[in-house]
């Protein structure tokens, strides 16, 4: 026997049901925000990920030299991919573009808990609107598909931050380019090691390390736009026309109700150096504090990408640590469609009956069963009880004959006579409907 690959996840019936109860959540969450759904092939071109991330992106992926020599890689994540779709037709586009996606994705990782080598992940961006409008309608989607699933405000936090504000922050210190990357790399990494391997990095970019780390300390524990007014007052660079982006933002963000889901957090300033503007991820509010979905704007990338100056913001979530956390607080479980309807036929005689309207109502949106091959009532009504129907319908010689269906409802075991030119509509009265 061969075991599956580390890393990599089977998904049988019962799992599998979970997953697409969580997709079709997901999906029709962004629907309802009028967002469109869109796919694009696994395999890529190794030069996208190394375009975007740089050639260190490399050793996380699953890579090689396809049959005709070209070097490709299966998809790490969907932004590349996005960036090139949209870049390439962006002049033809109605804007703005609202679109998502729900895709697997591969990385050459060390597996661990809420981390495998392949995964899902939501993907939702707007591109070509570079007002806080556009990032407010993201937020609000992410905060929406996790409420879908029951969680609330006590279950998660989206902490909000803004990239364009450190960089100003950080520039107001005389720091290179170089040097506002390499410090918010450090900013990113400081609350997960001792305060003094922070300050001993920062001694590589700054002459005083401790003056910086003091101030950026400050920075963090800004918790109102007001509070952070008064911290950038003691600055020598300009805020005004940022901080009216940022209140926008939040005014959206609490003109729709989301105040309890929603934190200004300078903590949070995103690792990836594409980031642009205002950055946020969801995290559970238990004591694991695990990130359920990150994103920001990225104004630069479809350009970097080779595509036109386009403003993109967006966000992922994926699955692994969204669905630990719905199973771990009872929200989801594993679950295996069952059929309402089970078919118990007399024999080979009344089948043809039977199978005509197995037909019907299965055109009709119902699940059934039926049994493939001769057996007895007594051992086809185990079956339908075994199969979790609500119930069991039979075909036998005498309701052939009277045109009249005997219906067992198999949970009470009461039974009551139906026309058989009736039992689609008997069956809807029930409100009995699958798909």
């Amino acid at each position: 026997m061969f075991d599956s690959l580390p890393g990599f996840r089977e998904f049988l019936p019962d799992s599998c049901g979970v997953r697409n109860t969580i997709f079709n959540v997901l999906r029709s969450t962004a629907e309802r925000y009028n967002f469109l759904e869109y796919d694009a092939p696994l395999l890529e071109p190794l030069e996208l990920y190394i375009e975007k991330s740089g050639p260190e992106i490399v050793s996380q992926l699953f890579n090689f030299e396809d049959k005709g020599g070209r070097a490709v890689a299966l998809r790490p994540e969907m932004t590349p991919t996005l960036a090139r779709l949209v870049g390439a037709r962006a002049n033809s586009m109605k804007r703005p573009i609202k679109w998502f996606s729900i895709v697997e994705n591969f990385r050459y990782e060390k597996p661990q808990k809420g981390r495998t080598r392949s995964f899902y992940q939501y993907n939702a961006d707007i591109l070509g609107d570079a007002s806080p409008g556009a990032d407010a309608e993201l937020i609000l989607l992410l905060i929406a598909s996790l409420k879908r699933f029951g969680l609330n405000e006590t279950d998660f936090v989206v902490r909000l931050s803004d990239r364009q504000m450190w960089v100003a922050f950080l520039k107001s210190w005389d720091l290179s380019d170089t040097a506002v990357a390499e410090v918010l790399g450090i900013v990113d990494k400081m609350q997960r090691v001792e305060r003094q391997v922070t300050l001993e990095k920062l001694g590589k970019c700054v002459s005083e390390p401790e003056a910086l780390l003091s101030d950026i300390e400050k920075l963090i524990q800004v918790r109102s736009i007001d509070a952070l007014e008064s911290f950038l007052a003691a600055t020598d660079y300009k805020f005004s026309e940022r901080l009216e982006d940022l209140r926008i933002l939040v005014q959206r963000l609490s003109a729709a109700g989301m105040d309890g889901f929603v934190q200004l957090d300078f903590g949070i300033v995103r690792g990836l150096a594409y980031y642009t503007g205002f950055v946020y991820e969801a995290f559970e509010r238990s004591g694991e504090s695990r990130a359920l979905a990150g994103g920001g704007r990225y104004d630069e990338l479809v350009k970097k990408m080779g595509g036109p100056d386009l403003p993109a913001a967006g966000f992922a979530m994926g699955d692994v640590t969204l669905r630990d956390c719905l199973e771990e607080k009872g929200l989801i479980g594993p679950s295996t469609p069952e059929p309402s309807v089970y078919m118990v036929v007399g024999g080979e005689a009344e089948m043809a009956a039977c199978l005509k309207d197995v037909t019907r109502l299965r055109e009709q949106g119902f699940r059934v069963e039926y049994p493939f091959k001769p057996a007895g009532f007594g051992k086809q009504f185990k079956n339908a009880e075994k199969s979790g129907a609500k119930y069991a319908v039979v075909y036998g010689e005498d309701e052939i004959k009277s045109g009249a269906l005997t219906v067992k409802v198999l949970a009470s075991g009461d039974s009551v006579t139906v026309p058989r030119d009736t039992l689609i509509r008997w069956l809807s009265d029930q409100g009995v409907r699958d798909l």
